[in-house]
């Protein structure tokens, strides 16, 4: 008996994941490459992109470097366009870029709340509506937004950043909207708590990891990895009735109380 292409098979497909030296933007990478994609990194320090698209590449994973700020519109659009030139195709973006600055109210100059928005929410529209260019031509896209359980949640000393996110949920809806018809989805993902480098601080933090052990309903903080799969998810044809949705990957963080 043989057995046709997995819905999850992401072969022949060319994806760009900005922020990917590390964290969660590599290890989505890392789960499309294990999937059959050819994915292409992006970050600002070359030599950390280096070594990431390496492991993957040591892996069996097709991965290039290319660095750019994400935040340079020329620089998009030629990164943009270079894709298309060495790859002939753009199948799948994933915006992970992000800025976070914990201050309290009455710190942010309005240069800082400015810098956050750009980041996270005023490049990612560049760069997907950039991409869907390519996208529309091929009539197939998958744009994956990058958001957070913050962007439901009130908090102190995060405003602009949990602003910023919940408009990138807004972004991903209306984009959705103007793209479902040329044969793009946009979606996002929320993550919860990850164990991730930059977050070593609180996990090392016996009172954070307390308040998880009865804050979410699986107990624990994330392991990296598990992101991959929603990524991968999102990105395939097991999705393709799925647009214009924000995912929670969070171990139960949003609906435990």
């Amino acid at each position: 008996m043989t057995h046709g292409k997995s819905i999850f098979d992401l072969s022949g497909r060319v994806a760009l994941v900005t922020g990917a030296g590390r964290g969660l933007g590599f290890e989505m990478a890392r789960a499309m490459a294990a999937a059959g994609a050819t994915v292409i990194l992006n970050g600002r320090q070359e030599d950390t992109l280096t070594r990431a698209a390496g492991a993957i590449g040591a892996e069996g994973g097709a991965a290039f470097s290319l660095a750019f700020d994400v935040s340079d519109a020329p620089a998009v659009e030629k990164a943009i366009g270079d894709i298309r030139a060495q790859h002939g195709r753009l199948d799948i973006l994933i915006n992970n870029v992000g800025r976070r600055d914990r201050r309290t109210l009455f710190d942010f100059a309005l240069d800082d709340v400015r810098a956050t928005l750009e980041d996270n929410l005023v490049a990612p529209f560049h760069i997907s509506r950039t991409a869907a260019k390519v996208m529309i031509e091929q009539a197939w896209g998958r744009i994956i937004n990058i958001s957070s359980v913050g962007s439901f949640l009130g908090g102190p000393i995060d405003a602009p950043y949990a602003a910023a996110k919940a408009g990138l949920n807004a972004l991903t809806r209306t984009l959705s909207a103007d793209l479902g018809p040329r044969g793009i989805t946009v979606n996002a993902i929320a993550p919860g708590f990850f164990a991730t480098e930059t977050n070593a601080g609180l996990v090392a933090t016996p009172m954070v990891t307390e308040m998880l052990k009865h804050r979410t309903s699986l107990g624990r903080w994330a392991d990296p990895k598990e992101i991959g799969g929603a990524a991968v998810f999102l990105a395939s044809e097991a999705a393709s009735y799925v647009t214009g949705q924000v995912i929670a990957v969070d171990g139960g963080y949003l609906s435990h109380h």
